[in-house]
């Protein structure tokens, strides 16, 4: 029977619906025992992961029998993919079962940063009223949303921003102008330094690349009209945090939102550290209760799928010879 390891926490009916066929051994804690999980990779034909756990050529080494390595998200910047190349591992990503919570995290975050109120609520619990200093919040009605990377997130984030009444605006230079994805959700294409200069709320959804690494300087946020926002799901290190604390306590940038960071968990003493209208979160915006299920659900089909192809294929094989 083929043997499934899973390091990091996963939806339990998934689990066990991969347990009516395979041999499985779930055990979260594993992502933070690396001698445990080399051991456990030993005999394992699939492995699944989340962000945590580095799948890497060393890794790969202690799993001799590895065909498939699941990924509960759709980030890949934690797996060596020519390594699992090399090895004739195959990789499965949880490609949009997780777009609806990120988009909904990007509205609510751009609602609360341009309405600007919502940090007021232990000053109102200790009897003070700032109403009048809070009076002048923006709508999101009207505002300019620039959509940086517009794959399956981007243009879900666009489509929700529209039926609010935002004009949207996106970049991605992996697609053409008349792709037409700019059509169907009624977003502009234009150039990376256009939309940053348009742009009352900036979210980002590229992955992690030589290319995207700080991404957002401080030349770039010197771009941003005095009062813009800033929305970071996608990944840390794509948001330069230095720059970023500074045009916060400058006042250039009104707010930010940020659910991940070049070091994660956030180190103490960061200088993101008491920087003024920052919401941080732990690197959640894709988990919801229903996105775990529906990510857990598609993972686990598509490493079922993958284990039953290898071993037709081997039989197939066997046949022959």
């Amino acid at each position: 029977m083929k043997r499934v390891v899973v390091s990091e926490f996963m939806d339990v009916s998934a689990v066990d619906r991969l347990r009516a066929d395979f041999e499985v051994q779930y055990d979260p804690s594993l992502v933070d025992a690396p001698e445990a999980l080399r051991e456990a990779l030993a005999d394992a034909h699939a492995l699944i992961v989340r962000n945590r756990t580095q799948v890497s050529t060393s890794l790969l080494d202690s799993a001799p029998n590895l065909l498939a390595v699941g990924r509960l998200g759709v980030g890949l910047d934690n797996i060596d993919l020519d390594a699992c190349a090399g090895r004739g591992v195959t990789v499965h990503p949880a490609t949009g079962a997780n777009a609806q919570a990120v988009a909904e995290y990007v509205i609510a975050s751009a609602l609360m940063l341009l309405r600007g109120v919502f940090f007021a609520s232990a000053d109102v619990a200790h009897g003070h009223w700032p109403r009048t200093a809070l009076s002048n919040g923006r709508e999101l009605a009207g505002a300019t949303l620039a959509v940086i990377g517009f794959g399956g997130i981007g243009q879900l984030v666009a489509r929700l921003a529209g039926g609010l009444g935002m004009q949207v605006v996106g970049h991605d230079p992996q697609l053409s102008p008349d792709a037409p994805c700019w059509r169907e959700t009624g977003a502009c294409a234009v150039s990376l330094d256009d939309a940053l200069r348009c742009a009352d709320v900036v979210t980002l959804h590229v992955p992690l690349l030589p290319a995207t690494r700080n991404l957002l300087d401080a030349a770039r946020f010197a771009m941003l009209k005095k009062g813009a926002v800033v929305i970071n799901t996608a990944r840390g290190g794509i948001v330069d945090e230095v720059a970023l604390a500074a045009a916060l306590r400058a006042g250039h940038v009104a707010g930010a939102a940020l659910d991940v960071f070049a070091d994660e968990p956030l180190a103490a003493g960061s200088p993101l550290a008491g920087a003024p209208n920052l919401i941080l979160t732990p690197h959640i915006a894709g988990l919801t209760m229903q996105s775990n299920e529906r990510v857990s659900s598609l993972v686990a089909a598509r490493v079922k799928a993958a284990l039953c192809a290898a071993e037709l294929a081997l039989a197939e094989k066997e046949e022959r010879s």
